[in-house]
């Protein structure tokens, strides 16, 4: 079994920075997790107007209504199959806003063959389309175009005009010895809405394949 990146860039995952393909590299059955540890220059909603409507968004763990400079972060990835034996990799993201632990998280399933479908919040009840490319200097592009909402039965596909666009670019550092990340969320009307930039270490940990229980989402969702 090879890792869902693997499995969707084919040749172009070779391009990537070698320290990049180790950590895109995993899949389940691997026997190995990924923990990463470092601090973010920034993390959070930059609009301060908008932070108090962020918790009426119906998706927990994955929107929140802070924002901050150096924030202490941690990571933890998992690879796995999903309940219907899909290949998933399972993200765990631990912001340490003065005060509070905001948590981010995330599923990404290999919906169809070449297709990377990102499942975001506790229930995974917001997914978006997960497109990828690999920058002529190894870094990898993240872009997530499109989006809908699971609420109950119904499946509400987000308007174009209400959209956004989260864009990610990470890459490894060799002068530094360090990973860097820089994602952001673009609303097409008034802009970025999150965003979270800086830099972690990284260590591989033995796996069994079992999502611990902080990790394990409240539900699971199948439809793309």
């Amino acid at each position: 079994m090879v890792s869902v990146y693997r499995t969707v860039l084919g040749s172009s995952f070779e391009r990537l920075q070698p320290e990049l393909r180790e950590y895109f590299g995993l899949h389940a059955g691997s026997g190995w997790f990924g923990e990463g540890t470092g601090v973010f220059s920034r993390a959070g909603c930059p609009r301060r107007w908008l932070r108090p409507l962020l918790p009426l968004v119906p998706v927990a763990n994955a929107f929140f209504p802070d924002y901050g400079e150096d924030i202490p972060f941690t990571i933890r990835n998992y690879p796995h199959l999903d309940p219907w034996g899909r290949p998933a990799l399972t993200a765990v993201r631990t912001f340490g806003f003065p005060g509070v632990q905001r948590i981010f998280e995330d599923t990404t399933v290999l919906t169809a063959p070449g297709v990377l479908t990102d499942y975001l919040g506790r229930r995974r009840n917001m997914a978006t389309d997960l497109l990828l490319r690999v920058s002529a200097d190894g870094h990898l592009h993240m872009d997530s175009p499109g989006s809908r909402l699971f609420l109950g039965r119904l499946r509400l596909p987000l308007p174009r005009f209400a959209g956004a666009d989260a864009r990610v670019e990470q890459w490894w550092d060799p002068a530094q010895q360090h990973f860097r990340i820089s994602a952001r969320v673009v609303q097409r009307q008034v802009g970025t809405v999150f965003e979270y930039d800086g830099a972690f270490t990284y260590a591989y940990r033995e796996f069994d394949g079992v999502l611990p229980a902080g990790a394990e989402p409240d539900r699971w969702e199948r439809r793309t």
